[in-house]
């Protein structure tokens, strides 16, 4: 059931968007605006009980009068409003929610005890969660915007799963300027229901994906994620960004997502378990972005390594076979042309080792 829901939150049929609104400026108008205005090529169906119309388009009073199945619901009205919509949708079989709302867990007490009645909810009836605190869902392909960015993305072969809003953002502009295209682009906010090693394991057999970026605080279920990241990061490249390096910045995350961090050394062990690539700086990030959208997946384990010395190129062997890699053989064809061009005392075999040429 987890992975058929959550194939109906990033490929729907049918939207509502709870909170649409004509209002200038309001999150409920963005967001239906945004799906709207992206084309989105399936049915989009505004729920506001105070309107008839929104933005020219017949309104619901409620998720349970619309007259269809919907697969995604976009919540985007206040927090203490949140649960009882929540239990709405899972009555209605809406297979998956995403909470835009804030003011939950992260911001107060109340907001806990709302979250601990959202969470009921949701094993209650199997409705899958995205958010509270969520930007959004992007998926470009199908012109899919269920977010308030004010950016669309391209459509591409990375997907990029954020637990801070504001990365999502920067990432869209970077993006944009990069030419850089995206098979989703993901705000998970603070994490009630659908969590990192849920996202890995979709991306991870998703077809549209060939790589996946994560910028990540902390981890709720780290046997989930690893288990996801080990199984994906076989076929798939991970690469990620964990911010709350040290006890200041854990304390900033906890207020920013509701969750708290834990030791970076464990963190950084548990990510080279997992053949994760973890870089540093957002830039960073972006950079192996741009290359990975440039560079095809190798087909084989096979690998041909050049270099100007030995050292290195033991070394580099190593890596290579520890990993599961093996060194190619070269045709005999390829070793004559190699020959043709290279000096009498470079190295022919692989790894090829061209001196100081």
């Amino acid at each position: 059931m987890g992975i058929e829901n959550l194939n109906r939150i990033f490929n729907p049929k049918r939207i509502a968007v709870v909170g649409a609104s004509d209002k200038e400026g309001s999150l409920g108008a963005k967001i239906f605006s945004n799906l709207i205005v992206a084309d989105y090529k399936g049915e989009v169906f505004p729920v506001n009980p105070f309107r008839q119309t929104v933005q020219g388009i017949t309104a619901y009073p409620s998720i349970s009068k619309i007259p269809y199945k919907i697969d995604l619901a976009v919540i985007a009205t206040p927090a203490h409003t949140v649960p009882q919509l929540t239990e709405e949708c899972g009555k209605a079989e809406v297979a998956g929610v995403i909470i835009i709302s804030a003011g939950l867990k992260e911001t107060s007490s109340n907001g806990a005890s709302l979250e601990k009645h959202l969470l009921e909810y949701q094993k209650k009836y199997g409705t899958r969660i995205i958010g509270p605190n969520s930007l959004g869902v992007i998926r470009p392909k199908i012109n899919l915007y269920a977010t308030f960015a004010d950016k669309q993305a391209r459509p591409g072969k990375i997907a990029f799963i954020s637990q801070s809003a504001a990365l999502c953002t920067s990432a869209l502009d970077w993006a944009s300027e990069a030419q850089v295209g995206f098979s989703a682009v993901v705000s998970t906010g603070s994490i009630l229901d659908v969590d990192l090693g849920d996202l890995i394991d979709y991306f991870g057999i998703d077809a549209q994906t060939r790589s996946i970026l994560l910028y990540i605080e902390s981890i709720k279920d780290g046997r989930k994620f690893m288990s996801a990241a080990r199984c994906s990061a076989r076929t798939k490249p991970i690469v990620l960004v964990k911010a709350g390096r040290f006890k200041e910045s854990i304390e900033a995350a906890l207020s920013h997502s509701g969750s708290l961090g834990g030791e970076d050394s464990v963190y950084s062990a548990a990510f080279r378990r997992a053949g994760i690539v973890r870089v540093e700086a957002i830039s960073d990030l972006f950079n192996c972005a741009e290359a990975l959208a440039m560079q095809p997946n190798p087909s084989n384990p096979n690998l041909t390594i050049i270099t100007n010395a030995g050292g290195p190129a033991i070394m580099a062997t190593d890596y290579i076979i520890s990993r599961g890699g093996k060194l190619s053989k070269l045709s005999n064809e390829t070793l004559q042309a190699l020959k043709r061009v290279l000096p009498s005392y470079c190295s022919v075999a692989n790894p090829i080792d061209i001196y100081e040429e």
